[in-house]
């Protein structure tokens, strides 16, 4: 396995950034958009992009990904300049391909969530009782854009909070831009892949992530070693899709859910802790720091 940096550093806040929620009662548009009118239009050049598409190489075997409005999407997004270029791709998931492309400023990470997604219910469990996403009803369209778009809203949300997360780019229907976080075509590697030198210091700056998010109203959901990378040197959190709002039903059961599988893995690599001390320290209050965990 590959060996992680010694130390890591945080970043500053922006100013303001823990004053107020920001979206938490922003309603997202998950009507139609350009990509389905696109989609509907069939015109020449979008027909040919279509083609060029479904011949490469790297898309052959995508049919249920790249439906006609997806196909839509990532044509608007190469009409407005974020993307260029199409390269292979980077995982594939039951919600979500990602695909390395080239974009304006170099190497960027395209995430495409599908629509007949088998984790659709799964998906619903997170958005219903979103104070943004009141009213999607339970057409799939709607939840997947809806979801794609929420994630775009956390990582933007995440970054004003002061946590490293991938820069969101733009979105459009259900298709993320984002930054690529690797080297040479070759994605960043996840906390478990690599050899932690001081778990000490990578626990603290994880936890100060979490307690970050919790003060900007936002609990992960699905934290854990597999969506925490190295990248330069440096600890980010990735797939913030399904994170919710302090004022989800479910966020405290969440947020227990993540103490508890970061306690795990931390614990796992010699230290001293407990999903509880975690959870003290997320969800405190004060100013207090809690006690350091011990090697």
């Amino acid at each position: 396995m590959t060996d992680a940096a010694e130390e890591f550093e945080l970043i500053e806040p922006e100013e303001g950034a823990g004053e107020s929620f920001g979206d938490e009662w922003e309603e997202i548009d998950v009507s139609d958009d350009e990509a389905d009118r696109i989609a509907r239009k069939r015109d020449r050049e979008f027909l040919q992009f279509r083609e060029r598409i479904k011949d490469a190489d790297q898309f052959k075997v995508e049919d249920s990904v790249f439906d006609e409005a997806t196909l839509g999407a990532l044509y608007k997004l190469v009409q407005d300049g974020h993307i260029d270029a199409f390269g292979g791709p980077l995982s594939t998931g039951k919600e979500a391909n990602v695909y390395l492309a080239a974009g304006a400023e170099g190497e960027v990470a395209v995430k495409v969530y599908r629509i007949n997604a088998s984790d659709f219910r799964t998906m619903r469990d997170y958005l219903d009782g979103d104070p943004r996403f009141e009213g999607i009803g339970s057409d799939k369209k709607k939840v997947v854009v809806a979801w794609t778009k929420k994630e775009f809203a956390n990582l933007n949300r995440a970054r004003a909070a002061g946590v490293r997360v991938p820069e969101p780019i733009a979105v459009q229907r259900n298709v993320l831009v984002m930054e690529f976080l690797g080297r040479d075509g070759e994605r960043a590697h996840r906390l478990n892949e690599v050899d932690v030198e001081n778990p000490r210091t990578a626990y603290e700056v994880v936890r100060e992530y979490m307690r970050r998010l919790y003060d900007a109203g936002l609990v992960h959901g699905d934290l854990s070693e597999y969506n925490l990378v190295v990248h330069e040197g440096e600890l980010t959190v990735l797939d913030l899709g399904q994170a919710v709002t302090v004022h989800h039903p479910n966020y405290r059961e969440f947020l227990e859910r993540d103490c508890e599988n970061v306690a795990s893995f931390f614990a796992r690599q010699g230290l001293d802790v407990t999903p509880d001390d975690l959870l003290s320290f997320v969800a405190s209050e004060d100013d207090d720091d809690g006690d350091d965990p011990e090697d």
